[in-house]
C-alpha cells in the first residue's frame, strides 16, 4: 500500500468526519491521482472510513490493481455514474460528499435516481484540492526535477532562436525536447511569440517567421512524475534599445520584489503587490494585465492565485509560481517566470536558470 496515497486519505475521512459525511465521490482525474495513484481518464473514486473504492469499467481493471494498491475495485456496468449510484444503494452510506464544481447537472441527476432516497448529496467543494495545495517532500523532489528540466528545454531551445524560424517550429522542437529529455509531455500548449504578438500573454504558436530586433517569449512547462513545471524567459534577438532594456529591467525587479514577499503567513495579495508596486513606480503598471501566480502541482494551474485582493495567505509546502509581465500592443511583451516553494521563514526557488536579458 502507497503511503502516500493512504495518509492523504486518512487526513480526508478525518475531515469527512467534522462534516458528518459517510463518503466522498471523487470525479476529477488530477485528485483520484491524489489519492490512490490511479492514473486512467475514466472512474470515480468513493473514499470513506474503512476503504476506499474506485468504480470503473474493463479498461483499467489492470491499471488500477497495479497503481492503486489498498483500493478496492468496482467493475462498472453500463454507464458510469448510473453504476455509481447502484452502487451507493447497495452500500450502507447515508450522506455523500461531492463537489459541484466537477459535477455537471445530468450526472448528478443518474446518480440521484441510481442511488434512491436513502442517499443525501451533500456539497463538498475543494477538499481534496486543499490537501493538495500543500506538498510533501516526496512530491517537492519530483517538482524540483520538472523545474530544472524545463530551464534545460529553455536553453536548448534558446539555440534554435534565430532569424528565420518560425513560432511554430521553434514551439515543436520544444515540446520533442521535454520528451527527448524524459517529460511525459507538456504541462500546457507552449507559448512561442515573436514580435508584436509577444504582447499576447497566451499566444499560441503560428506560422510566423522571426526577424531581427524582435522580442520573443518562451513560456512552457514540462510534466515529469505527474507534476508540472511552468517557467517564463524573454530573449531579445539582436542589440536590445533603451526602452525594451528599461522595460525589461522592471519586470526583472517586479518578479524579485515578489519573489522576496513569498512566506508563510503573507497573503497572496501582498505578494501580487509586490511585484505590481515596483512597476507602478516605473509607470508600467497599466501594461501588466493579469495576475502575479498561481499554484502549481498535479496539474499547471492549482490553488492559491497570487493575484490582487487575495485574501489567503501562503502555507509552508505551497508551490507557487511568479511571474509579472509587461505587454505593449504594437511593440511586444517581455513575462519572466519561476516556481517557488513557500518556506517557514523564506523560500525557495526551483527554476534556476539566470533572468538577465539575454541578446542574440
Amino acid at each position: 500500500m502507497s503511503e502516500p496515497h493512504t495518509k492523504r486519505r486518512r487526513e480526508l475521512v478525518r475531515q469527512l468526519k467534522q462534516r458528518k459525511l459517510d463518503c466522498l465521490l471523487v470525479t476529477h482525474p488530477a485528485n483520484w491521482l491524489y489519492l490512490s495513484g490511479f492514473s486512467g481518464d475514466s472512474g470515480v473514486l468513493a473514499v470513506a472510513a474503512g476503504r476506499t473504492t474506485l468504480i470503473t469499467d474493463g479498461r483499467f481493471t489492470t491499471q488500477a490493481k497495479q497503481e492503486s494498491p489498498g483500493v478496492r475495485l468496482e467493475l462498472q456496468k453500463g454507464a458510469l455514474y448510473p453504476s455509481v449510484g447502484d452502487w451507493l444503494k447497495r452500500s450502507r452510506f447515508r450522506e455523500i460528499g461531492y463537489d459541484p464544481d466537477q459535477w455537471t447537472v445530468s450526472q448528478l441527476k443518474a446518480i440521484r435516481i441510481a442511488a434512491g432516497p436513502r442517499c443525501r448529496f451533500v456539497e463538498a467543494r475543494g477538499l481534496v484540492e486543499a490537501l493538495r495545495t500543500k506538498k510533501d517532500a516526496q512530491e517537492l523532489a519530483v517538482m524540483r526535477k520538472a523545474a530544472i528540466l524545463a530551464g534545460e528545454v529553455v536553453l536548448s531551445a534558446l539555440a534554435l532562436v534565430k532569424p528565420g524560424i518560425r513560432e511554430s517550429e521553434l514551439g515543436a522542437e520544444i515540446e520533442y525536447q521535454m520528451k527527448h529529455r524524459g517529460a511525459s509531455g507538456p504541462s500546457f500548449e507552449t507559448i512561442v511569440a515573436f514580435g508584436s504578438r509577444a504582447a499576447l500573454p497566451h499566444a499560441r504558436p503560428t506560422a510566423k517567421r522571426l526577424r531581427k530586433n524582435e522580442l520573443v517569449v518562451l513560456d512552457l512547462g514540462v510534466i515529469l512524475g505527474h507534476y508540472c513545471s511552468d517557467i517564463t524567459r524573454t530573449v531579445y534577438v539582436g542589440r536590445a534599445p533603451r526602452r525594451i532594456r528599461e522595460w525589461y529591467r522592471a519586470v526583472q525587479e517586479a518578479n524579485e520584489a515578489a519573489v522576496d514577499a513569498v512566506k508563510a503567513g503573507v497573503s497572496c495579495g501582498d505578494v501580487d503587490a509586490a511585484a505590481r508596486e515596483l512597476l507602478r513606480r516605473r509607470g508600467l503598471d497599466q501594461y501588466f494585465v493579469h495576475s502575479t501566480g498561481h499554484g502549481l502541482g498535479l496539474e499547471v494551474h492549482e490553488s492559491p492565485r497570487i493575484a490582487r485582493g487575495q485574501s489567503i495567505r501562503l502555507e509552508a509546502g505551497n508551490v507557487i509560481t511568479i511571474e509579472p509581465g509587461v505587454y505593449v500592443e504594437g511593440v511586444g511583451g517581455i513575462r519572466i517566470e519561476d516556481d517557488v516553494v513557500v518556506g517557514n521563514h523564506g523560500n525557495e526557488v526551483l527554476t534556476r536558470i539566470s533572468r538577465d536579458l539575454i541578446e542574440l
